[in-house]
C-alpha cells in the first residue's frame, strides 16, 4: 500500500532553539496517527510544515509517493491536507460561515456553504450557528468553525492539534465517531492531543517526540497512560498535594446576578449566585457558550454593567468597579483565550508582565526597565516556560508554554481571589500537572479560586465543590465526593432542582437525587 505521507529527514532551525531535528514520519491510508511530546517538542511546526505553512531547512516530504514541497497551505489543501490549528486562524469580524467559505472553493456559493455547514452541524453533533460573527463565538465554538471548515474540503489527511481540548465528554464521542468514519473512507489522520487516555482509545499508532526528535514509535493501545508519558517526558506526572483542610471567611460573593447579554449572540445571566471562601476552589462546569464568558466578565470587571450589590470582593461592592481596582483589592483573572486577552501577540514576554503587574511602574509612570526584564525572566525560570528569553514574543511560544507563563503570571502576583478559566488547554500532561499542582498550593495559601473549565476530570481533580452553568443559570454547588461525572453531565442539560439555595456557594443546596 502507497503511503499517504511520509517524511525524512525534516529539520527546521529557529533563532532561539531548534524545532524539528531529522525528523522522519509516515502515515497509512485510514489510519488514526497520533503525533506526542511536550510543549515546545516541536509537534505544531511539524504539522505546519506538512500544512505548508512553514518551510523546512532539510527533508524530504512525499505525498501519495510523489515528492512534494509545499510553499502555502492553499497549495496543501488543494491536494487533500487540511489542518485544524490549535490557535484559531478565523476572522473576528466576519461570521462562522463566511469564515469557512474563505477556505473552500470558489465554485461553491456562500448559501451553500451554509448549507452544508448545517448539514455537518447536525450529521456530527459540531452545533454552531452559520450567521454569528465569530467575535461572538466562546472558544468551544470557534473550535467547531475550524474542525467544521477542515471536514468540508473532504480531505485525504486531516491534521488536529488539540481539536478536543475545549470540547464536552459528549461532543468528544461524537467527534471520535466521526474520525473513524473518515479513517473508514480512507482519511488518513494526525491526532495531537495531550490526553493519553484519548490517545489510547482513538490512535492505532504514535509517533513520539521530546525536544524536536523523534524517541518512539508505539501502538498506544499496548500502552499504559503512565508509560506514555514516561516515552513522552522521560518520568511519570508530579503527585497533587492533597485536599485543603476546611474553607475559610467568604471572599467572593455573587447576588441575583441577573444580566442582559451585551451583544446579540451572547448569553443572558439569569439569578446567578455563588459563595466563593478563602482556602477552597469552586469548579464550574458546562457547555461552552452557556453564560460562562458573562459571568468571568462581570466578576473580572470587563463588563461593568452588573446592578450594585450584586458582586462583592471581602464585604466591598466592586459590581461597578474596574479591573484596576479589583487587581488592587486582591482579584486577579486568567482569561481562556491566550493571545488577545491573556497575551499581547506582537510584544514580548516582559511587556506583556506588563499587563497586570504593574510593580516595575513608578508614581510617576516611568517603566523600571530592568525590573520588568527580571520578573519574566523569573517566571520563565519558576514555572518552566520554555522561550528564548523575556525578550520573547507572545506568539513566539508553543500554546502550553505560553500558558504556564500566563498562570504564573497571576498566580506570582499572591492574589486573595483567582478566576482562571480553562486552565489546562493545550497542555501537556507534565505542564497540566505542574499548572494543578501551582493552584492547589495557591488554594493551600488561602486563596479563593473560581475554575471554569470543561474537563470534567480536571474539575473533579482540582475542585472542593462544584457547580454548572447551563443556558445563563448557575446550579447550586456541591462538595466533590457528593456528586458524581453522570449528575454533573446531566446538570450540563439545565436538569437541577429548583429547590433550595439560590447561590452556588452555601451550605444546604438541595441536590436532587
Amino acid at each position: 500500500m502507497t503511503l499517504r505521507l511520509a517524511l525524512t529527514g525534516i529539520s527546521k532551525q529557529y533563532p532561539a532553539v531548534k524545532a524539528n531535528d531529522d525528523i522522519s514520519l509516515s502515515v497509512q491510508p485510514g489510519q488514526i496517527h497520533a503525533v506526542l511530546g511536550e510543549n515546545g517538542a516541536g509537534k505544531s511546526t511539524l504539522m505546519k510544515i506538512i500544512y505548508g505553512a512553514v518551510q523546512p531547512d532539510a527533508g524530504q516530504m512525499l505525498w501519495n509517493g510523489q515528492p512534494v514541497r509545499l510553499k502555502s497551505p492553499a497549495q496543501a489543501r488543494a491536494l487533500g491536507i487540511s489542518m485544524v490549528y490549535q490557535h484559531f486562524s478565523l476572522f473576528d469580524t466576519l461570521t462562522a460561515a463566511e469564515n469557512v467559505w474563505l477556505g473552500l472553493d470558489k465554485a461553491f456559493s456562500l448559501a451553500e456553504v451554509i448549507t452544508r455547514m448545517q448539514q455537518l452541524s447536525a450529521s456530527y453533533g459540531l452545533e454552531v450557528d452559520p450567521s454569528r460573527p465569530v467575535h461572538s463565538l466562546s472558544v468551544g465554538e470557534r473550535q467547531r468553525v475550524e474542525i467544521l471548515r477542515a471536514l468540508l474540503t473532504e480531505p485525504q489527511l486531516l491534521i488536529l492539534d488539540e481539536p478536543t481540548s475545549v470540547l464536552t465528554p459528549r461532543a468528544v464521542e461524537q467527534l471520535f465517531a466521526t474520525l473513524r468514519q473518515l479513517a473508514a473512507q480512507g482519511c488518513a489522520i494526525l491526532y495531537i492531543s495531550h490526553k493519553l487516555d484519548e490517545i489510547r482509545a482513538l490512535c492505532s499508532h504514535c509517533t513520539v517526540l521530546r525536544a524536536g526528535r523523534v524517541t518512539g514509535e508505539v501502538d498506544p493501545r499496548t500502552q499504559s497512560s503512565a508509560e506514555l508519558s514516561r516515552l513522552m517526558i522521560g518520568a511519570e506526572p508530579p503527585a497533587l498535594p492533597s485536599r485543603a483542610a476546611k474553607a475559610g471567611a467568604l471572599a467572593l460573593e455573587v447576588q441575583r446576578l441577573s444580566l442582559a447579554k451585551a451583544q446579540p449572540f451572547g448569553s443572558t445571566l439569569v439569578d446567578v449566585g455563588l459563595r466563593l471562601h478563602a482556602g477552597e476552589i469552586l469548579g464550574v462546569a458546562g457547555v461552552s457558550g452557556n453564560g460562562q464568558q458573562e459571568l468571568l466578565a462581570a466578576l473580572s470587571g470587563e463588563d461593568p454593567r452588573a446592578p450594585r450589590g450584586s458582586v462583592q470582593l471581602f464585604g466591598s461592592d466592586i459590581a461597578r468597579a474596574s479591573p484596576r481596582r479589583r487587581r488592587r483589592m486582591g482579584l486577579h483573572f486568567v482569561p481562556e483565550e491566550r493571545l488577545g486577552r491573556g497575551a499581547v501577540p506582537e510584544l514580548s514576554l516582559a511587556q506583556n508582565t506588563l499587563l497586570t503587574r504593574t510593580e516595575a511602574v513608578t508614581r510617576w509612570g516611568w517603566l523600571r526597565q530592568a525590573q520588568v526584564q527580571r520578573l519574566a525572566q523569573h517566571l520563565i525560570s519558576r514555572y518552566q516556560v520554555r522561550a528564548g528569553g523575556a525578550g520573547a514574543a507572545a506568539r513566539s511560544l508553543s500554546g502550553g508554554n505560553l500558558q504556564k507563563f500566563i498562570v504564573g503570571r497571576e498566580i506570582d502576583a499572591a492574589p486573595k481571589v483567582l478566576l482562571i478559566a480553562q486552565p489546562t488547554w493545550g497542555v501537556d500532561v507534565g505542564a497540566a500537572a505542574q499548572i494543578r499542582a501551582e493552584l492547589l498550593r495557591l488554594r493551600d495559601a488561602g486563596c479563593a479560586i473560581l475554575v471554569i473549565s470543561e474537563e470534567l476530570d480536571e474539575l473533579f481533580e482540582l475542585s472542593d465543590r462544584l457547580a454548572v452553568m447551563a443556558q445563563g443559570r448557575l446550579s447550586p454547588a456541591v462538595p466533590v465526593a457528593e456528586t458524581s461525572r453522570a449528575q454533573i453531565g446531566e446538570w450540563m442539560s439545565g436538569l437541577w432542582g429548583r429547590e433550595g439555595s439560590r447561590e452556588a456557594g452555601g451550605g444546604g443546596a438541595h441536590v436532587p437525587a
